[in-house]
């Protein structure tokens, strides 16, 4: 056999319903009560609506002609129709073994891969001239894995930052900068660190000010030369550290493009939509009606310019997307971002609607909830404001190492690599729509479901694996030897599940948890299952392969969500 099993059930119970004329595509889910069976099909309910049946008279129908058509297989150990209209398939030792072997001798566990697209993904989103603090976390991370998983499946994908460098907050700090005398050449970081906060603050109490800061950004936009001098070193230092962050968190981009480099597109955006009649005056302002009929809620005009000329984010979003498509063509564009985002994406995604651009290029907007605090508000430091990711890289740090005291002999580059595992696994497991809480305390455990309980995992695995000098081309027998060992081996097998679910919705909490489910059943088989001086060689060396295989998959996974493995715990 060389499909997930799944698969293998539904096309077997296709030409089922095909053969007793019943008009469903059938869906075959895992069982979560494993006492019972290993996989369900709850189809009768569904057929008994359509044909006012009772839904467990088909399900014993579709059982009786399962087994007429299927009596020679020997696939299953059971197949039978329960009340109150499931099918219930309990698979062979010799189905689960075979799959396994297929799984073994692949490429990538020999998961279906889907046709080949181009795609970007746009996460990161920072503004430059602002260190990177607990709020930038979920866009890094969540994208990253997402990222990652894309091209996993064979996808080309490429990953652009989209820095937020032509808005606001940049005249904002020229501003600031020119009213403290502060040289281009002497431009820090430390500067733009004070510096920012202290504008911001101050525009919102100083409506004059606020303007001033304005006019500059429009100035720089039309093209001043004193401010693009100030924003090129601006941006150089800035982006020196967000890459600096970046690096430390293992988050790579293709492109470091931002809002000033979708500048030279906005021109062809108007003529498209000039061309389409789509842009209207208001106030001065140029907007484009998006609202439709359907909606449940108002949605506002999308603001393509404002009455003083100048341009916002939703412009430069727009004329980005042309950069896009004139420079790569994607089938699909990603973006990453805090789920507050959404009317904004719905806008613009009605824009390019509007324009023809979606028959050709998909969007999708992957909204992320917020990390934090042990409050359930989101995540301050004392002074009541958001942690810089320093400064939350350093509180992780200490918390793993007042962990366990045997962890402060671990050497720097092995603690940065769990730093990363207990702040990526903490929020990976979450879905990136929900909010949740960090705790550096609990997530720095080596027990519980945390990113060190998974690679501690690993360890001893690869351990025990090491220490068998273990090498091996053969295949698993058709023997399962106890429950143990057949969980282990049902857990194996859902992966592809796991993976396809996880592709599909763009959640990599689905592989997260798949992950943290292994574990406990390969730590559970480990402890019943004893290998060391085991004198049954067949059984010995079917226990080998078991925990080789899991270890590939362990490993693959973990980078998948952006973890690295340590050389030791």
């Amino acid at each position: 056999m060389k499909k997930v099993i799944s698969t293998f059930i539904e096309e077997k119970l296709t030409k089922v319903l095909e053969k007793l004329n019943y008009p469903l595509k059938p869906k075959v889910i895992i069982s979560n009560r494993k006492d019972l069976c290993d996989y369900q099909f709850d189809g009768a309910f569904s057929l008994a609506k359509e044909l006012h049946e009772n839904p467990f008279n088909i399900s014993e129908k579709i059982t009786a002609e399962f087994q007429k058509m299927y009596a020679n297989t020997s696939f299953f150990t059971k197949i039978e129709a329960v009340r109150p209209g499931f099918i219930n398939f309990t698979l062979s030792d010799t189905c689960i073994n075979e799959i396994l072997n297929h799984m073994k001798e692949s490429d990538k566990f020999a998961i279906t891969m889907p046709a080949k697209e181009t795609i970007i993904i746009d996460y990161g989103g920072p503004n430059i001239a602002k260190p990177l603090h607990v709020g930038h976390l979920r866009s890094a991370i969540v994208g990253e894995s997402i990222k990652r998983i894309l091209k996993y499946y064979g996808h080309e994908v490429i990953s652009d930052v989209h820095l937020g460098d032509y808005g606001l907050q940049i005249g904002q700090v020229i501003y600031g900068l020119k009213s403290e005398n502060i040289s281009i050449n002497d431009i820090t970081i430390e500067i733009l660190d004070r510096i920012y906060p202290k504008m911001s603050g101050l525009c919102k109490e100083n409506d004059e000010i606020k303007t001033i800061c304005a006019q500059i950004t429009k100035d720089l936009q039309d093209g001043n030369q004193e401010y693009q001098a100030y924003f090129v070193k601006i941006r150089e230092v800035s982006g020196r550290d967000i890459l600096r962050i970046y690096d430390y968190l293992d988050v790579h981009f293709d492109l470091w493009y931002g809002e000033s480099n979708a500048y030279p597109y906005i021109d062809k955006a108007k003529q498209a939509l000039e061309a389409k009649k789509l842009l209207k005056q208001s106030e001065g302002a140029l907007i484009i009606d998006v609202a439709k009929s359907e909606d449940s809620k108002e949605l506002p005009p999308f603001i393509f310019q404002k009455s003083n000329g100048a341009y916002l984010y939703g412009t430069t979003d727009l004329a980005t997307i042309f950069e896009r498509i004139i420079d790569y063509n994607p089938q699909k564009i990603l973006y990453v971002t805090d789920l507050r985002q959404g009317m904004h994406f719905t806008q613009l995604f009605r824009v390019c609607e509007k324009l023809g651009i979606t028959k050709s290029t998909n969007f999708e907007h992957l909204g992320f909830g917020t990390v934090n605090g042990l409050d359930g508000k989101p995540y301050k430091t004392r002074a009541g404001t958001a942690p810089k990711l320093d400064e939350l890289f350093t509180e992780t740090k200490e918390a793993f190492l007042n962990s366990n005291p045997k962890n402060t002999s671990m050497d720097n580059e092995d603690l940065d690599i769990l730093v990363n595992a207990i702040i990526k696994f903490a929020d990976l497991q979450n879905n990136r729509e929900k909010d949740y809480i960090f705790d550096s305390k609990k997530f720095s455990s080596v027990i519980g479901k945390t990113g060190p309980y998974i690679l501690y995992t690993y360890l001893r695995i690869a351990n025990i694996l090491t220490k068998e000098n273990y090498i091996s081309t053969n295949k698993l027998t058709n023997t399962i030897y106890n429950n143990v060992d057949r969980e282990l081996r049902m857990k194996i097998l859902e992966l592809e599940n796991a993976l396809n679910y996880s592709y599909t919705t763009r959640l990599p909490s689905i592989l997260a948890n798949y992950l943290y489910e292994l574990c406990v059943n390969l730590n559970a088989f480990y402890e019943n299952n004893h290998i060391n001086n085991l004198e049954d060689v067949k059984k010995k060396e079917d226990w080998l392969i078991l925990l080789d295989l899991s270890c590939k998959i362990i490993k693959d996974m973990l980078y998948l969500l952006g973890i690295n493995i340590p050389k030791k715990m």
